[in-house]
């Protein structure tokens, strides 16, 4: 968990399948309510790995509208929007993005379709009648998919970019309107020496996000 990072430049050469199958096995053992097990995962590599790349920078330059399963925050506020910018700010201070430079903000959120320049894609999807609480279950299966991953030397960025045009998504995997997506993680071996992995985010202290209740 401490070596973990989101990898935002990926070299191109793809993980092996015998690789990616074992991260897929460990994750499939993921809590989730009632041991539902909601989660269904869309992998993509090689030649599908550009097709869906193709599509979703296109669908996301072309200035349509979102069209996420799911609602999106309604507002960062208070400490959850002084550590939004503070990620926000090492990224465009690592890519030499001066603050206020508004054509580079968007330049840089376009590559989350592009997925910076990952071998593959997975895309993290629950069943409708499930709500809010498939959801949840898919984030800890997300969080399970990005550790043992990191674990085998593969590195990973989860992308809610991925679900604001989840009708595309649906679309071009030919998913039922009854898959709801929640997020794409991409994937493969990180390029280290790009200036964009060259940070790490911070953490809250526990004193900030727990409170002990002894009597």
């Amino acid at each position: 968990m401490a070596a973990r990072f989101s990898c935002r430049s990926f070299r191109a050469d793809p993980v092996p399948r015998a690789t990616i199958e074992r991260i897929l096995t460990a994750s499939q053992k993921t809590a989730s309510w009632c041991n539902s097990q909601p989660w269904r995962v869309e992998i993509t590599s090689g030649a599908a790995t550009e097709a869906f790349r193709k599509v979703m920078y296109a669908a996301a330059s072309s200035g349509k509208p979102s069209s996420g399963d799911f609602p999106f925050p309604r507002e960062y506020k208070g400490v959850y929007l002084e550590r939004r910018r503070e990620s926000g700010f090492q990224l465009y201070n690592a890519l030499g993005i001066a603050r206020g430079d508004k054509a580079g903000y968007a330049r840089q959120a376009l590559e989350n379709y592009n997925f910076f320049g990952a071998p593959h894609v997975a895309i993290i999807h629950s069943d409708e009648a499930l709500g809010t609480y498939g959801a949840i279950d898919c984030g800890g299966y997300v969080t399970s998919f990005m550790l043992a991953a990191q674990a085998l030397g593969v590195a990973t960025v989860p992308q809610a970019a991925l679900a604001f045009h989840s009708d595309v998504v649906r679309h071009h995997f030919g998913l039922g309107d009854d898959r709801k997506i929640v997020c794409g993680i991409s994937f493969g071996y990180p390029d280290l020496a790009h200036d964009a992995n060259s940070y790490r985010t911070s953490r809250a202290a526990l004193a900030d996000t727990v409170r002990f209740v002894d009597d």
